[in-house]
């Protein structure tokens, strides 16, 4: 073997040893960094043509198991939608008070029911004590305040995804910009033979990224070209990046919500011109969505079926009673006008006047199925010499007795035994205000006088006229119906996750309140399992693709060595060429 040859085969082998040591020494200092993978030097016997073998170093890799990180990237996108929902939840949950085996330090719906339910225990008993209408109406602004709050609280958070969805496309679009960056870069210096293996772990790292905020495929291909598409097969890189589009809405309320073909609510989450809103997003961006139209959503439809059945029932009652003494005016809620047909067409409207101690002045028995519209009945009361009767010009019936010393109440059955069904119906002598959840109130008539809360009934003796008493103090039928109300099941629509059933107020809330804990509660442990299964990866991925730090120095050590000997070779070729020049000189 010449010495030429010689001299070749030692260069090439502190050549190969001179890389080895740089990965080793470079995989060692960056033992620390975050989504860095140990890097090898793959190395190849090379012919000299002499029947001696030298070695060459072909390409620097990274040891990555390529379907483990593909699980990996699905893991990511699972914790992401599993951390997000379980952050909402949590709040959500928080809003809803906390609950205390003593009724006194409750903060929850339910507690302030059965605070509500005690209160009118007493004013059953004591249907003329103004302190326990007081505390009643109290009690009653309490729970509608604290429904009103849960209810703001749920959609401030459906806000809030609605904003945090618009952040989140922000930033997939900057992570798919960044990748796409990283894969010019990744594929131009494999074109090259340059070592790439440092970008490729910064576009995993991005990769996993990404996928926290939405689940993705993704593929590889020959020339270093990394192709991103969502779980439901639409590009999000190839060539270029395709990026989503999202504007939030400007406000939201219980009203507000997303619908695939309409132009109001929610707009869509744009990607390519078409709407992904409903497609398999996963990640934080799909668990937005489905905090933002589905969960918390159906909150607030429990909340509302609370607050409704709470309108209904104790108006009902209360629109068959009166104060004692009896208000000079009663104006209704329902907006009407005066050809409506009437909404009762049965039974007798009886209409009273009295003074301040429950003596009647005038009493009018009205048959209502001798009336068509809302004018006929109108117009029957105008036919009484102390009380009037119009439709103001915001559409609200008001029926009024003429003196300031003396109030109006109404009474009278209907033909199927209920009471109170004409003034229930106008809305005339309306205990609660609202719609739902989010405006339940106390009508501000009575928040602002309690002594109009009706605790007793007009009576309903047959022949009654002026100078009869058709009103007593102590007379609480109505106080007893609003207490009972309390103890009695009624039937309950199915509303969000809870199925139709018959229970009482504080048992619906109950049920309201479990199920928002449950629902909280399943997705914390939800939570838990994904990441201590993201982290199995993670340790996984660590043991076969991180770096060893006494592995990589061992391996080091016998480099050096390694190029210790191809030096001392060198040396010796060197020593040998002088030797030959001096023999030949």
């Amino acid at each position: 073997m010449s010495l030429r040859v010689a001299s070749s085969i030692a260069t090439s082998a502190l050549r190969t040893s001179e890389v080895g040591i740089a990965v080793a020494s470079s995989n060692v200092a960056n033992a620390g960094t975050d989504g860095y993978t140990r890097k090898t030097a793959s190395n190849v016997t090379r012919d000299t043509g002499t029947n001696v073998s030298s070695v060459d170093v072909t390409s620097v890799s990274s040891n990555v198991d390529r379907y483990l990180m593909k699980t990996l990237v699905g893991a990511q996108s699972d914790l992401g939608y599993a951390e997000t929902r379980s952050t909402y939840l949590d709040q959500m949950q928080s809003a809803f008070g906390s609950v205390s085996g003593d009724d006194s330090t409750g903060t929850d719906i339910g507690s302030m029911i059965d605070a509500l339910a005690d209160t009118l225990g007493t004013l059953a008993t004591s249907p003329e004590s103004g302190s326990a209408k007081a505390a009643t109406v109290q009690d009653l602004s309490d729970l509608a305040e604290t429904l009103r709050t849960t209810s703001s609280t749920i959609q401030s958070l459906r806000n809030q995804a609605d904003d945090e969805i618009a952040t989140t496309v922000d930033s997939i679009n900057e992570t798919l910009n960044g990748i796409d960056d990283l894969n010019d870069r990744i594929v131009k210096g494999k074109a090259l033979g340059q070592n790439v293996t440092d970008l490729e772990d910064q576009r995993n790292t991005a990769l996993k990224s990404l996928a926290e905020d939405i689940d993705v495929t993704y593929q590889v291909d020959d020339s270093g070209l990394m192709r991103i598409s969502t779980a439901s097969g639409k590009s999000l890189l190839d060539s270029s990046v395709h990026e989503l589009s999202y504007t939030p809405a400007a406000s939201v309320s219980a009203d507000t919500v997303y619908s695939a073909t309409g132009t109001s609510g929610f707009n869509g989450i744009m990607l390519n011109g078409v709407d992904v809103t409903g497609s398999s997003l996963g990640g934080s961006l799909g668990a937005l969505v489905q905090l933002r139209d589905t969960d918390l959503p159906a909150q607030q439809a429990g909340l509302d079926e609370l607050a409704t059945s709470l309108i209904d029932t104790l108006n009902a009652i209360q629109n068959q009673g009166t104060s004692y003494p009896a208000p000079q005016t009663l104006t209704g809620t329902e907006t009407v006008s005066a050809s409506d047909a009437l909404s009762v067409t049965s039974g007798t409207l009886r209409v009273a006047v009295t003074d301040s101690s429950g003596t009647a002045a005038e009493v009018l028995d009205i048959d209502l199925s001798t009336m068509s519209t809302l004018q006929d009945v109108v117009d029957a009361i105008n036919t009484m010499s102390t009380a009037s009767a119009s439709i103001s010009a915001d559409g609200k019936l008001v029926i009024s007795a003429d003196s300031s010393s003396n109030g109006i109440a109404l009474g009278g059955d209907a033909n199927d035994g209920t009471t109170g069904s004409f003034s229930d119906a106008y809305g005339l002598n309306d205990l609660l205000t609202g719609t739902g959840a989010s405006d339940i109130d106390v009508a501000s008539r009575i928040s602002a006088d309690s002594s109009l809360l009706a605790t007793g009934a007009l009576s309903s003796a047959g022949g009654l006229t002026a100078g009869d008493t058709v009103l007593t103090s102590g007379e609480g039928s109505i106080a007893s119906a609003l207490s009972a109300a309390f103890s009695t099941s009624r039937s309950f629509d199915a509303a969000g996750g809870l199925s139709a059933r018959s229970t009482t107020f504080a048992g619906y809330a109950g049920a309201v309140i479990q199920g928002a804990a449950t629902l909280s509660d399943t997705a914390a442990s939800t939570l838990e399992s994904q990441e201590t299964y993201t982290s199995s990866l993670e340790t996984t991925f660590s043991s076969q693709s991180g770096v060893n730090v006494d592995e990589e120095t061992a391996a080091i050590s016998t480099l050096q060595s390694a190029y210790e000997a191809a030096a001392a070779v060198m040396k010796a070729l060197q020593e040998m060429f002088d030797t030959a020049l001096d023999m030949v000189q």
